[in-house]
């Protein structure tokens, strides 16, 4: 009974994080570029009271062993890197990502990050910069003339000029992939960095290699589905609640067992 004091325990815990993990999902239903994290989970050790092929007899063996497990464990929190769904905003400055890629950001301590989200601004220098004013990389700066930007799905700029009937390419939007996205650290503001999970960033031109293209005056939504997230909280809850009755049973077999001589 004490065992499955501890048990039920773990379960309660476990589902507590699952229900963080759940509510955060659903905080960022409107977040540009988000991507749902889910909980992952592993069995405890297990206590071994026979093991399986022991001796029954001289001639005979058990076909199954005894053990009792545990409780439960988190063992991952995975980014799911699933494409999220287009937005049209016929604003020129909203990027969306087809396919796999990330921007590439300078962040002010000079590192880089990464993020899938392409609502873009333009800063006092006309560079394009996130709504933090962290510029894009490679560095794009918007001429005070410009009159019309375009951006292809090969990531040219272009702008029209006032004055001006042709346009003219003023610099090249870069992607990265990276083998494996959900080793990526989540840093806030739609950031993501490179670790030795993630592996290292591949840089192309979007439209190669499979890299994905660039849709202008389009934004990637958030990929969280309120309705698979709410059947998963209530599930998550109802199993919260289960393993609490698990402990109250626990807690009223030891008392009854406490009162047995009285």
């Amino acid at each position: 009974m004490i065992r499955a004091l501890w048990t039920a325990a773990s379960g309660m815990e476990a589902q507590q994080l699952n229900v963080d993990v759940i509510a955060n999902n659903l905080a960022n239903v409107n977040t540009t570029g988000f991507k749902r994290s889910r909980a992952d989970f592993q069995d405890l050790l297990y206590q071994t009271l026979r093991d399986a092929g022991a001796s029954s007899s001289n001639s005979t063996i058990y076909p199954t062993g005894m053990q009792i497990g545990l409780g439960t464990r988190n063992a991952a929190i995975q980014k799911i890197f699933q494409q999220g769904e287009f937005q049209q905003t016929q604003n020129p400055m909203d990027f969306a990502i087809e396919g796999r890629g990330f921007f590439q950001i300078l962040q002010p301590n000079g590192e880089t990050g990464y993020t899938r989200a392409g609502s873009f601004k333009q800063d006092e220098q006309g560079r394009l910069v996130t709504s933090d004013g962290f510029p894009l990389i490679p560095q794009i700066t918007i001429p005070a003339d410009a009159m019309n930007i375009t951006i292809g799905s090969d990531g040219t700029v272009s702008v029209v000029q006032a004055g001006q009937n042709a346009s003219t390419q003023i610099g090249q939007i870069q992607l990265v992939a990276f083998p494996n996205p959900s080793g990526l650290k989540s840093i806030g503001r739609n950031l993501y960095t490179e670790t030795i999970s993630s592996g290292s960033p591949t840089t192309g031109t979007p439209g190669e290699n499979g890299i994905g293209t660039i849709a202008q005056g389009f934004l990637e939504l958030s990929n969280v589905s309120i309705s698979e997230e709410l059947i998963n909280m209530i599930v998550g809850q109802r199993a919260y609640e289960i393993n609490s009755k698990a402990i109250q049973t626990a807690d009223e077999m030891m008392q009854t067992a406490n009162n047995a001589k009285r």
